[in-house]
């Protein structure tokens, strides 16, 4: 009975580990896979920084710093009064130099402002930044969405103010224009200082930019990185979206957050309306106010998938439309 017990024991035992190791061998492969697939695009650039065009902005008792006229200057350098009382002399002088004095003091102001000196809603250190996010979960069957992206990471000017404006309308434009193809949704909208801002930015890209197993089409700053053609092997055709074979492309999600002065509040996403209000938005931002920008998408690379238990895993904050 023994030897009977202890045979069966053996076979019951060799059966269990050849069970786990198929399991295993399945799940490890079907992960890999998954890895694998998980490729995205990233189009950004922008600074927290207060603006400068040589100069630095007011500080005591006048414009220090940077813009300077030799032989003038009050406290320490840049516009005071001694520059303008040659014109009217010390003492007054009559209305008509009281009249030339405001005048030109008029004039300096509004060259001042067209410089870029108190603009942007007196953008400075303690300003109030908004950082947005939109989130728009599309059907696969966009598979002009990709191209567009692709094309707009490959060509865009990341490097200059109204570059990146025209990187953001150009995007929210692409994901407009297919609105059949959106299930999913989300919005995110905080206000913050100037310092706080920039942080928060960077937790919102990270934390997207984290559900990719590799970046395979960027545009930071002007630095272009093309890995798509070797991220899945295999040649792009006009920059379609290739499935393997037996794949099922099934969701393409993209990403916009931009880092704003002034509010900026976005509807939570409760239907296309909410979708399409929150996109228009959002792309509105003209260059004066638009300090930062990323566009993220995902499946990047050619034969690519996104399935919907993707979704689930990485993307659980998405709303149906």
């Amino acid at each position: 009975m023994n030897i009977i017990f202890k045979r069966n024991w053996s076979k019951l035992w060799l059966k269990s580990i050849v069970a786990l190791v198929l399991v295993s061998v399945l799940v490890l492969g079907n992960a890999g896979d998954a890895m694998a697939a998980r490729t995205g695009g990233r189009i950004g650039g922008g600074s927290f920084r207060a603006p400068s065009s040589g100069y630095s902005r007011p500080s005591g008792g006048g414009y220090s710093g940077g813009y300077r006229s030799p032989g003038y200057g009050y406290g320490g350098g840049g516009f005071g009064f001694p520059f303008l009382l040659p014109f009217i002399g010390y003492g007054g002088g009559g209305l008509f130099s009281i009249l030339i004095f405001f005048a030109i003091a008029s004039f300096l102001v509004r060259s001042f402002q067209s410089a870029g000196v108190g603009s942007q809603e007196g953008y400075g250190s303690s300003s109030t930044v908004s950082v947005a996010e939109v989130q728009v979960g599309l059907l696969a069957n966009a598979r002009e969405l990709q191209p567009e992206l692709n094309r707009l990471a490959l060509t865009a000017d990341t490097n200059t103010a109204s570059g990146r404006a025209t990187v953001l309308q150009e995007a929210t434009l692409a994901l407009l224009r297919h609105p059949e193809y959106w299930v999913y949704g989300a919005t995110n909208s905080q206000k913050a200082s100037l310092e706080a801002a920039e942080a928060k930015f960077n937790q919102f890209s990270l934390t997207e930019r984290s559900k990719f197993a590799d970046e395979t089409l960027t545009n930071v700053n002007n630095v272009i990185s093309d890995e798509s053609q070797k991220a899945l092997g295999g040649e792009t055709k006009d920059g379609a979206l290739q499935l393997k074979e037996g794949d099922i492309g099934e969701y393409i999600v993209a990403t916009v957050i931009v880092g704003a002065t002034g509010n900026l509040d976005l509807p939570a996403i409760n239907g296309t309306d909410d979708m399409r209000n929150s996109l228009q938005q959002i792309g509105s931002l003209g260059s004066d106010r638009l300090l930062a920008v990323e566009i993220l998408w995902t499946p990047q690379a050619d034969g690519d998938t996104l399935s919907a238990d993707d979704i689930l895993a990485y993307y659980p904050n998405l709303k149906l439309v």
